[in-house]
């Protein structure tokens, strides 16, 4: 079964705790401090692995934990460093903070290899603490904690040219034929539920990467059959291509279809439904039309040509038209800018470790309404989407661990009063 969605728990090493020591030889009988340094925790690092093409093997492993440094030792020795713990993924994965929501980092275009918590370093010895005044520490720093979170790992699919349509159009065949790509075909409904990838050389150095994008189906935007999962995997391709069935084989009709697919699209994320099209009209070998029908051809120029979308009358099959239409997208693709879509870090992991420390107030003004400011709160609510469901969850257990709800209830507030916090207004309810 494909996968191209996980959620996995990740922790950092713990720093490993400094040491207490003192010399004792035989003849220094009144010997210095000298306990080691503790080791540094281990890394969670992701990396890229051009050889994964499915977030598969996270259904089996959700639980991810680097070693903890050792603790120093006599004699100013330093504790042994804990072992970083790389975690490859496919290249197009993107890790989000499962309560927020919020992006972390994108394992595309140059960013291949990424340290997403650092563990705690080493504390420090009791040798360097020792002054003019306390020649004999009794005391060591402890090593800092482990950081951990919850993550999620979306795999959204990179390919220049992404096929869509509805399924058993003959997508799955189209490239196969146009590319080294060999997914299943057969014709059954739903048969590719995992998206394959091929590269389409046309010589002299052009060429592009199609991908098969499993088949759509009316609701996908919400969420209807495997609807999110497919959608995702179109985000980053810079053309789509509309494949549908001209002959109407199974009595689908290509304009309705198209038009529905477009539906979707825009419904999932506007910017999508943006994106240059061009239509494949597949399996024209196999038309029959009584003198008093339609040309379904002709039906697909009226309908879209005139909004600028090019049509090519193709047959995966036999290879009619297949030429026309891939020397028609790399033209199209030369129109398109190049870059490579890659999501922004949303999520400032630095922000998180170390909100905990700053600090906060806690007033009532003059109108009755309790005042919650500072940089804690600040940071806090620059990185949490209090307009989503997960997001206003993280916020409510900000608020009970941090000790903030005690410190409202301390300062008198009763159900029904109101917390404002940098233009955030909410009602207190326990």
């Amino acid at each position: 079964m494909f996968c191209d969605h996980a959620k996995v728990f990740i922790k950092s090493g713990k720093g490993g705790d400094g040491h207490v020591s003192f010399r004792r030889e035989l003849y220094v009988p009144a010997g210095g401090p000298d306990g080691g340094d503790g080791g540094r925790g281990g890394d969670i690092i992701f990396q890229v692995d051009k050889g994964l093409n499915t977030l598969t093997d996270f259904r089996h492993v959700r639980k991810y934990v680097a070693t903890s440094g050792k603790e120093g030792g006599k004699r100013r020795c330093h504790g042994a460093d804990g072992e970083d713990l790389v975690i490859k993924v496919p290249e197009g994965t993107v890790i989000r903070d499962d309560e927020t929501g919020k992006v972390i980092a994108d394992m595309s275009g140059g960013n291949q290899r990424e340290v997403i918590l650092k563990g705690g370093k080493g504390g420090l010895g009791n040798m360097h603490f020792a002054t003019s005044t306390m020649q004999a520490p009794k005391y060591a720093q402890p090593g800092q904690p482990a950081k951990e979170l919850w993550v999620r790992l979306e795999l959204k699919v990179i390919a220049d040219v992404g096929l869509i349509g509805f399924p058993n159009v003959g997508k799955s065949t189209l490239l196969s034929r146009v590319s080294n790509a060999r997914p299943k075909i057969a014709d059954y409904h739903f048969t590719t539920l995992n998206p394959h990838l091929g590269v389409v050389d046309l010589g002299d150095g052009a060429g592009f990467v199609m991908a098969d994008i499993p088949g759509l189906i009316e609701g996908a935007s919400e969420g209807v059959g495997l609807g999110h999962d497919f959608l995702r995997h179109i985000e980053r391709t810079r053309v789509l291509v509309h494949v549908v069935d001209a002959a109407s084989v199974e009595g689908r009709d290509p304009v309705e279809d198209i038009k529905t697919i477009d539906r979707e699209l825009e419904a999932y994320d506007p910017q999508l439904a943006k994106k240059p099209q061009v239509i494949a009209a597949n399996k024209v070998d196999a038309i029959y039309r009584e003198e008093d029908q339609t040309d379904p051809l002709e039906a697909l120029r009226e309908a879209f040509g005139p909004m600028g979308i090019s049509i090519y009358p193709i047959s995966a099959v036999s290879g009619q038209g297949i030429k026309e239409l891939l020397y028609g997208i790399e033209e199209l693709l030369k129109t398109v800018e190049d870059t490579p879509v890659v999501f922004a870090k949303e999520f400032d992991l630095d922000a998180l470790n170390i909100v905990s420390s700053l600090p906060y107030t806690v007033e009532k003004d003059k109108d009755g309404v309790y005042v919650v400011e500072g940089p804690r709160i600040e940071k806090m609510l620059g990185y949490t989407n209090l307009e989503s469901e997960k997001g206003f969850l993280f916020f409510q257990k900000f608020m009970k661990e941090n000790g903030i709800l005690d410190d409202l209830e301390k300062a008198g507030i009763e159900e029904g009063d109101t917390v404002r916090m940098y233009g955030f207004e909410f009602d207190y309810y326990k």
